[in-house]
């Protein structure tokens, strides 16, 4: 393999550190007293400023008229999108970064039956593919639960001496089930923000100028809500350092660095070798969630992670079987599809 074919692989582990790094920097964030909304706010503005500029320098010739109706579009994708940010940023409050990266193969699974019933997916009893596909969505949901529901003995912990075992046993319990519940609702929602990202890229093939203003309305949106909702203005403080230094990393890596990442690993390999990273997050997520945050990894979340990356990796077989059996090969696909419409 030469240095040109594996560049995509280096890439792919790069963006997939950057996005487990998303997530601990927004526990980090949030551990000092800042909420949700506001570090959604300031992450998503930064974005924004970086990807609006070049969206109308690159993507001029590509990019339709900016109608009302298109504006809209751009509105509802960023109010969806603002709600998985949102939901995301909550439940990470709640669980370690590696069960995190776990819940979120579940949006193949939820995109799958959307895409049933929006009729976007072809569903074939008959066909292996269609069988696959099915499987590999009861499957991952049923890590899910076990990811949820069944803790296990601890495998690597770190435990707080102001803490009794039965104490951090109880809080711990509570919080898994927290964190699974807004995680799976996160899911569904993004499964959602997908097929609605799909139906918009039929109308704007511009990748770059939809992902920058849907940071900018999910930054608006996020801020009128912070408004509404949290009455402490410190919340908005940029100190302690670990919030700026979170908003940064954010907003430059977790979304400009990563997107541009991924946009050029998917037209060069295709959304299935792209979506084929997606579990390595997991263990990326657990190894740096122990390092940096202390957190705690029991056997239930490494059986549910194994159960959850199978089911994935089954509805992904599912789909290129698809491919094969029409003929279509990964490389033509990635050229004729527009980006984020095959990441299920």
């Amino acid at each position: 393999m030469g240095l040109k074919d594996a560049l995509p692989y280096v890439g792919m582990v790069i963006s997939e550190v950057s996005q487990v790094g998303l997530l601990i920097a927004g526990k980090k964030a949030m551990s000092t007293g800042m909420t949700t909304f506001t570090f959604v706010c300031y992450s998503n503005a930064l974005a924004s400023l970086i990807l609006l500029p070049s969206s109308f320098l690159i993507q001029r010739s590509a990019r339709p008229p900016l109608t009302f109706s298109v504006i809209c579009a751009f509105f509802l994708l960023g109010l969806l999108g603002c709600l998985v940010q949102v939901i995301g940023y909550a439940g990470v409050q709640y669980v370690p970064a590696s069960f995190a990266s776990a819940m979120l193969n579940l949006i193949p699974a939820f995109t799958f039956i959307l895409a049933i019933i929006f009729r976007m997916e072809k569903l074939d009893c008959g066909s292996s593919s269609t069988r696959a596909k099915t499987v590999g969505t009861i499957v991952s949901i049923a890590g899910a639960l076990v990811v949820t529901i069944y803790k296990g003995p601890q495998i690597l912990m770190t435990l707080s001496h102001s803490q009794s075992p039965f104490e951090h046993l109880l809080i711990q319990q509570y919080n898994f089930v927290i964190g699974g519940l807004l995680f799976t609702v996160d899911c569904a929602v993004a499964s959602v923000f997908i097929i609605a990202q799909a139906l918009i890229l039929k109308k704007c093939p511009a990748e770059l100028t939809i992902l920058s203003f849907y940071c900018f309305f999910v930054a608006i949106l996020s801020a009128v809500f912070s408004l509404i909702v949290e009455k402490d203005l410190s919340s908005w403080s940029l100190l302690p350092k670990t919030r700026m230094i979170a908003i940064l990393y954010s907003g430059v890596f977790g979304s400009a660095f990563q997107v541009g990442i991924g946009i050029w690993c998917l037209r060069r390999t295709g959304p299935l070798f792209v979506a084929m990273f997606h579990p390595l997050g997991i263990v990326i997520a657990a190894a740096m969630g122990i390092i940096f945050l202390g957190d705690t990894f029991y056997l239930g979340s490494l059986v549910g992670s194994i159960v959850i990356v199978i089911g994935f990796y089954a509805v992904m077989w599912g789909k290129k079987k698809e491919r094969t059996m029409a003929g279509e090969s990964l490389e033509s696909t990635s050229e004729r599809t527009p980006l984020l419409q095959n990441n299920v």
